[in-house]
């Protein structure tokens, strides 16, 4: 319990500093709302108006203050074009979200178990090769490059998947793709070095002297004791998965968290703004807080040396 606490400690700070700084970037960078939601040609008195009815008029401290009173009492404001609340919007968007995230993550679970597996069975061999080339090559390609052309090809040229929106399993396969497959580079290589380092361990060699074949020692005893920094990514890449979205969710008009943010950074909408990115942010924090529990409930060293 005392670790527990000590963890959720160290979350707290970095949330008010995620609060903090989002608020003020989203108002020090250049432009202005009104200009977007009534146009630069308006009449001055109109502008002030509007200024005065949405807040914007008071200073910037201020402003800050009553965000912070508003998060307090669990409201995230009102979104500038339209009044609706934030909080009805970004949980209309977050479903599709998670379930891109879901799916990228079991696409890369999917490509580096085998992977990483084989390889670590066969060092030096043309499948460690393969391997290391599928995971380097995975590792370089940007998505905004990959998600265009597993789209040109597999939508335009073959017609197998459709092109863009949420539907079902088809819809999802190609942003899952192009989610998971650098996250996959990443699961691989580390499966792989955690494999062979554990593989000269005294419980395997006990293992091989009673008469276990080389498969059954990798996977029964090697495997589960060499997911535990893969287990410690995995939960590092869960929030990471929410930003990358973003451009996922923009190439393939996924009505997702990423694409609704995009909108509002493009309509200035600041409210909307920070709800997004404050959600993204918690994710993030509370998916690295239960990594980190899960991974000390998992090996107790973890416990003792905090």
């Amino acid at each position: 319990m005392r670790y527990v606490l000590w963890r959720v400690g160290l979350a707290v700070p970095t949330v008010i500093g995620v609060v903090t700084v989002v608020f003020l970037l989203i108002h020090l960078i250049p432009g202005d709302p009104i200009d977007v939601m009534l146009g630069e040609t308006a009449l001055q008195a109109d502008r002030d108006v509007l200024r005065h009815q949405l807040g914007l008029h008071r200073p910037l401290p201020v402003q800050y203050g009553l965000y912070l009173q508003r998060l307090a009492h669990g409201s995230l404001g009102r979104s500038l074009a339209g009044g609706r609340p934030v909080r009805r919007m970004i949980v209309a968007r977050l479903p599709a979200t998670l379930e891109l995230a879901a799916a990228g993550m079991l696409v890369a679970m999917l490509i580096a178990l085998p992977l990483g597996v084989a390889a670590a069975a066969r060092p030096r061999s043309a499948v460690d090769t393969l391997s290391s080339a599928v995971a380097l090559l995975g590792a370089v390609i940007p998505s905004f490059w990959l998600g265009p052309m597993l789209m040109l090809i597999f939508a335009v040229w073959l017609g197998w998947l459709p092109v863009s929106g949420r539907g079902g399993v088809s819809h999802l396969l190609l942003p899952a793709a192009t989610l998971g497959c650098g996250m996959a580079a990443l699961l691989t290589r580390l499966l792989r070095a955690s494999l062979l380092e554990r593989v000269g361990e005294d419980y395997v060699r006990a293992a091989r002297a009673k008469g276990a074949s080389g498969a059954r020692v990798l996977l029964r005893h090697v495997l589960p004791t060499a997911l535990l920094p893969v287990l410690t990514l995995l939960g590092l890449q869960a929030g990471a998965l929410l930003s990358g979205a973003i451009l996922t969710e923009t190439i393939f008009s996924w009505p997702g968290l990423g694409r609704l943010t995009v909108q509002a950074i493009q309509t200035r909408d600041y409210p909307l703004v920070q709800g997004c990115v404050l959600v993204m942010a918690l994710t993030y924090v509370a998916a690295n807080l239960a990594t980190d529990l899960l991974c000390a409930w998992a090996d107790p060293r973890v416990r003792t040396r905090e």
